[in-house]
């Protein structure tokens, strides 16, 4: 907060998911609509050109870079649930957010943060161990790094537990039902028009229950994202709230004292064909 019913928002967008002869998502639409950018780093999706070409994007629309770290299921595309086991987690966090900075430093920048993809999301918002070791790869590597997480999620407690600064997020472009998000299952009619999600957006961010919510998301492969990051942008203007990155929140001297909420992900995850 910027003082009495002024509000500072972060835009972020999941992008760089591109890899090969295969383009995904409306990349160049959508970078000079927000102020921070979740790059994939070659895992559920993305490969060396995307990120090079995804981070000088970046960098040309003053955009913040963060790293979209992902199960390595590019079939998947990060969004099948895989049994992986802590120590796994670690090595594919810390493998990709070292692949993209690779790239951030090349072009003379520093990274701003991390964000989980797709199932890998989903399970850090409530198992706690693996959330613990997607901070433990992020610590690791650059405890200047923040988190994205959802309020109330175990990856949330875990990154305050670990020092980290924190971003919690809200999603304008996927359905919420009592308070949670659907990640998957929904349809382009759930999301309604532009203009009727951001309005939906802006009235759910008025709630106290997210009041402490500082990035909203909006998926470069959503229908028509850029129109919904305009809509979005156009409907916060409205409400007097500022669009610019993100105040990590964070807690260096103990445990979290958040308490876990029941889970706010929908769990209708796609399983993982059997063998």
């Amino acid at each position: 907060m910027s003082g009495p019913g002024v509000r500072t928002l972060d835009l972020n967008c999941d992008l760089g998911e591109s890899f090969g002869v295969y383009r995904y998502g409306a990349d160049t639409e959508v970078m000079p609509l927000i102020t921070s950018a979740n790059i994939a780093c070659g895992a559920h999706a993305g490969d060396p050109r995307t990120m090079r070409e995804s981070v000088d994007l970046a960098v040309r629309h003053g955009v913040a870079i963060g790293a979209h770290v992902g199960l390595a299921d590019r079939e998947g595309f990060g969004r099948r649930a895989i049994a992986v086991g802590a120590q796994d987690v670690h090595d594919l966090c810390l493998a990709q957010i070292g692949a993209l900075d690779a790239f951030v430093r090349a072009a003379g920048q520093r990274m701003a943060h991390v964000k989980p993809h797709g199932a890998l999301y989903v399970m850090v918002n409530d198992q706690p161990e693996l959330a613990q070791a997607v901070c433990a790869a992020v610590r690791a590597f650059d405890p200047r790094l923040a988190l994205y997480a959802l309020p109330g999620s175990a990856l949330a407690a875990a990154a305050r537990d670990a020092g980290l600064g924190v971003v919690e997020e809200f999603f304008a472009d996927r359905p919420y039902q009592a308070g949670r998000v659907r990640m998957f299952g929904w349809t382009p009619e759930e999301l309604g028009t532009p203009d009727v999600a951001a309005e939906r957006a802006v009235q759910h961010l008025r709630t106290p229950a997210l009041a402490g919510v500082g990035t909203v998301c909006v998926h470069s492969d959503s229908p028509a994202a850029a129109a919904r990051l305009r809509a979005l942008r156009a409907h916060l203007d409205r409400a007097g709230w500022t669009v610019a990155p993100p105040r990590p929140s964070r807690n260096p001297t103990g445990p979290a004292t958040t308490p876990l909420s029941p889970r706010h992900v929908d769990e209708a995850l796609q399983p993982a064909p059997s063998s």
